[in-house]
């Protein structure tokens, strides 16, 4: 079953005409890796998906239902989680006012969930009655990502996780969405090569704002003329 799927996408920002024509699809139970150089327009995908632009043409579809026009509410209560790259915690309420600010509802079924993400994330247990401004790099994308998958989230957008953060803390993220894959699926941007790597089952390259190349991560990993056109490395 495919779970998310966008058709020909146009963003405009302003006057900028960001994405001019991506395609890509998310089958369900996978991890999805959308590459690029810097500029390319990946977040930008991610941010349309979630209809913060009110500019755009195409087609987004998310269970074969249509999300173009719809309010950002509308289409995080559909079950689609978003971690922006910048984290966007509040700084001011601690770890638990963080999660509960999260939650539609506060019922047995939520806190169960919540419980299972702090096992996940010791780190954030610990921190518990901590403020968010003051945990570090990695407890803040902890949090970040635990806040998005506190309701239920068949789909979890995730924009470059290990975006600043130190090698174990990559490596901690890592071995947590490795288990969160096995009951949500992933659309996930990162400029870590080793690490979309080893997470994603496929990919899709964006490039000056239009999908370019897409297939399995092991074409990708097997085509060095491919990795060093779009993204610079071998």
């Amino acid at each position: 079953m495919t779970m998310l799927k966008i058709n020909g996408l146009h963003t405009h920002i302003e006057q900028f005409h960001i994405l001019q024509g991506v395609d890509l699809e998310v089958p369900e139970g996978s991890v999805t890796v959308v590459l690029g150089r810097n500029g390319a327009g990946k977040t930008t995908t991610i941010r349309s998906i979630m209809g913060f632009y009110p500019n755009m043409k195409g087609e987004i579809l998310f269970k074969e239902e249509s999300l173009m026009n719809s309010p950002t509410y509308t289409i995080a209560k559909k079950g689609i989680g978003y971690v922006p790259e910048d984290q966007d915690i509040f700084a001011g309420l601690t770890v638990e006012e963080n999660m509960r600010v999260a939650m539609r509802k506060e019922d047995d079924k939520t806190f169960e969930r919540q419980e299972w993400l702090l096992g996940l994330f010791p780190d954030l247990k610990t921190a518990w009655k901590r403020k968010g401004g003051h945990l570090s790099g990695g407890q803040k994308q902890m949090l970040s990502i635990a806040r998005a998958l506190v309701n239920e989230t068949p789909l979890l957008l995730i924009d470059e996780p290990s975006k600043g953060l130190a090698p174990i803390m990559v490596e901690k993220v890592m071995e947590a969405m490795n288990v969160i894959r096995e009951t949500t699926t992933i659309l996930l941007v990162e400029q870590n090569f080793m690490m979309a790597s080893q997470l994603g089952d496929y990919f899709y390259m964006i490039d000056e704002g239009r999908t370019v190349f897409d297939g399995s991560m092991q074409l990708l990993l097997d085509d060095e003329g491919l990795r060093k056109k779009y993204l610079g490395i071998a």
